[in-house]
């Protein structure tokens, strides 16, 4: 049964699944381990740094996106939401560059 619903990053959902004691978690997490090298505490932190910033066309999903890919340029940010409903400017590209650079 689902209690809850919430968008996570790759980097919580390999630190959930380690306490999962399955052959089917241990698969799981040794495949989100070649896609993620944040640990969950770090993937925290990147989330709430980007939510701090207030850019009101950014959804948790979108957030957490970002961090999942982590972009390394504004063309790989416009790739990564070119069929989202909506664009980010050069100024609000440039900030979460910014942040996504420092970890």
């Amino acid at each position: 049964m689902i209690k809850e619903s919430k968008t996570i990053t790759l980097a919580e959902a390999r630190e959930l699944l380690k306490k999962a004691d399955t052959d089917k978690a241990k698969a799981v997490v040794g495949f989100i381990k070649k896609f993620t090298k944040l640990s969950a505490q770090d993937a925290f932190k990147l989330k709430k740094a980007l939510e701090s910033l207030n850019i009101a066309k950014l959804r948790e999903e979108d957030v957490v996106k970002l961090i999942d890919f982590k972009p390394e340029d504004a063309e790989d940010i416009r790739k990564l939401f070119a069929s989202s409903e909506f664009s980010l400017d050069q100024d609000e590209i440039t900030k979460i560059l910014k942040i996504l650079k420092k970890k």
